[in-house]
């Protein structure tokens, strides 16, 4: 989420310079590569790249492409097979191996829901969303349909590059997105009797929203590397002097008072990350009492194992019996076992952690994963 906010706001910049800017999408893998389907990066007519496609090794190639697309005003379809051990094409070595199928396309203002338009809506709220583009593999020399559909749980937003869609080809493109957002994976799909003009079908997941309780120094590197990390911040604490925006300027809201007063105006979701640090034992029961049920996946408690143990105690006596979902989802002491001493370093645990648990994902070292570090069980048809 994080790049389609830069290339958003990277496209608006150009927009008032007065210049043009071509996207290009990686639609589709075949093998390794280091970017994965969904990545993307914005290229002005100037040169100015925003985003990624990869490490670094397709980049000169796509910008020259990409400029070529803002001259012609059609999109094209970039097919870059890193399998090939002469890698002295591209200038570097790859250290991939993998086919690398890129869409670019060009952005064109006055075109009603292009593109940049449809990745714009993505960041409008927390909904899910779904974006379908459309490629041919088997005829890149030909004019591509492109990014041309936003599915949400109440609406469907189209552009005018569907007219090159047959009406059953749309149809079945429809259902799959729908069958996407409810079981929150991408899909790569033919969508034709012909099986050439496929459909990458892409789930598109609200940022991360971290709630952290607490403004103390220690807290200062999390918010740092969480805004890194792009996601969502909001800072809840007692102490006007602490909560500040000149200590914490990435937070986009700072909620200031009694537990009772703000967590209200919480609304916390399945990417919510929920971290109490406020070296106060009465403000983190507060928090805990108020928040109960906890429908979030992720409560990170700070400190030792005892004051966790003492935490629910205090519950219970306050009449709340966690359930076993409950007690699945909190994490105390918080943090991944990186060895970590410095707050930088606590910092870093704790991102990891909550990151791996958003993700579904077991914490391992990659050596000790059998197989490819990423696996395409989702973008299968």
């Amino acid at each position: 989420m994080k790049e389609i906010k830069s290339i958003v706001k990277a496209y608006e910049a150009a927009l008032q310079n007065g210049e043009v800017s071509a996207l290009a999408t990686v639609v589709k893998v075949d093998g390794s590569s280091y970017r994965r389907p969904g990545a993307r990066m914005l290229v002005t007519e100037n040169g100015q790249l925003t985003g990624a496609i990869s490490g670094g090794c397709l980049e000169g190639d796509a910008l020259k492409k990409a400029q070529m697309v803002i001259f012609s005003e059609k999109s094209m379809l970039v097919t870059y097979d890193t399998t090939d051990e002469d890698d002295a094409k591209f200038g570097v070595g790859l250290g991939c191996n993998g086919i690398i199928h890129i869409l670019i396309e060009p952005i064109l203002p006055d075109a009603e829901n292009n593109p940049i338009a449809l990745l714009k809506q993505c960041l409008e709220n927390r909904e899910e969303k779904v974006i379908v583009t459309f490629f041919d593999t088997q005829n890149k020399r030909a004019i591509q349909t492109g990014t041309c559909m936003l599915l949400s749980e109440d609406r469907l937003i189209t552009n005018s590059n569907l007219d090159s869609v047959q009406k059953p080809s749309i149809q079945f493109a429809q259902e799959k997105a729908k069958s996407v957002l409810s079981q929150r994976q991408s899909l790569i799909l033919p969508v034709d009797p012909a099986n050439t003009l496929q459909a990458f079908v892409e789930f598109i997941s609200a940022p991360v929203q971290l709630v952290v309780v607490g403004a103390g120094n220690d807290v200062i590197p999390l918010t740092q590397i969480a805004s890194v990390m792009g996601w969502d911040l909001i800072l809840v604490d007692g102490r006007s002097d602490y909560a500040t925006k000149s200590r914490f300027p990435m937070a986009s809201q700072l909620l200031l008072g009694k537990a009772s007063e703000v967590l209200p105006q919480l609304q916390p979701d399945r990417r919510t990350a929920v971290l109490l640090m406020t070296h106060n034992f009465n403000y983190d029961l507060a928090v805990m009492i108020e928040l109960h049920p906890y429908v979030f996946p992720y409560l990170g408690v700070l400190g030792p194992r005892k004051k966790l143990e003492k935490l629910i105690e205090n519950l219970e006596k306050e009449g709340i019996q966690l359930s076993p979902e409950d007690m699945q989802r909190i994490y105390g002491p918080m943090g991944l076992n990186l060895g970590a001493e410095s707050p930088e370093e606590i910092a870093l645990s704790i991102v990891s952690e909550v990151t791996a648990v958003l993700s579904e994902q077991e914490p391992i070292h990659l050596r000790s994963k059998p197989g490819p570090i990423h696996t395409d069980e989702n973008l299968q048809n």
